[in-house]
Formats: C-alpha cells, structure tokens, sequence
C-alpha cells in the first residue's frame, strides 16, 4: 500500500468516530519533510480524541500496516500515530489552534475532507 492509499485509510478511521475538520497535507513536495503525508483531525473531548484514534489503528490494522511509535494516549490532547510514510494527528480543539501545524507547514498542498454525513 502506497503512502496515498494509507492517508485515505486513516481519513475512513477518522470519519468512523466523527472526526471534525480532516485535512490531508500532501508533504512530498516540500524540502525537509519528514513524511508524505499529515493526516489532521480534531475532537471535541479526550474520550473523543482516544476513540478517533483507536478507530484510526483499527482501519490501519486491516490493510495489515502497523504503528512505527505512537504518543498521546495518556493525555489525550494531541494523539500521534506514526505510519512512517504518514502521520495520524489527532487534536483536542484547542491543542489544534495552539501548535498550527497547518501553519507550521504551509508549503504542503493541504485538501480538506468534507464529510458525507
């Protein structure tokens, strides 16, 4: 499975748990970049946030991919799951607005991902 394919996976793991405001940010054309793609979400509470992410690692888990690290779990602010080739970011709100990866990496090509629900 390519790194496109697997950023789409992790979006279906986000929509499972209603995921707001998915953005996939296409990093492969920026210098330095650490991976192919971010995959960004938010949620509205931590047991949102822990269930989105677990959604996330279960959609994964079927294309027979595994975690490379993940962090976050015991906070459950800001969970990091971390494909290689793609990393699942998952924000509570305001974590999100506070760290502005979106900002941070403003040359990636950013498609948000509108929800058919």
């Amino acid at each position: 499975m390519n790194s496109e394919e697997l950023s789409k996976v992790v979006v279906k793991g986000m929509e499972e748990k209603k995921a707001e405001d998915i953005v996939i940010m296409d990093l492969r054309k920026v210098k330095g970049a650490i991976c192919d793609f971010f995959v960004i979400c938010s949620g509205n509470s931590d047991t949102q946030i822990e269930a989105i992410a677990k959604s996330v690692e279960e959609e994964v888990e079927k294309t027979k991919e595994r975690a490379w690290r993940k962090e976050g779990f015991t906070n459950r602010e800001w969970i990091l799951i971390d494909y290689v080739n793609v990393v699942a970011h998952v924000f509570r709100k305001d974590r999100r607005s506070y760290y502005g990866l979106e900002e941070l990496w403003g040359d990636a090509a950013i498609t948000s991902v509108t929800n058919a629900s």
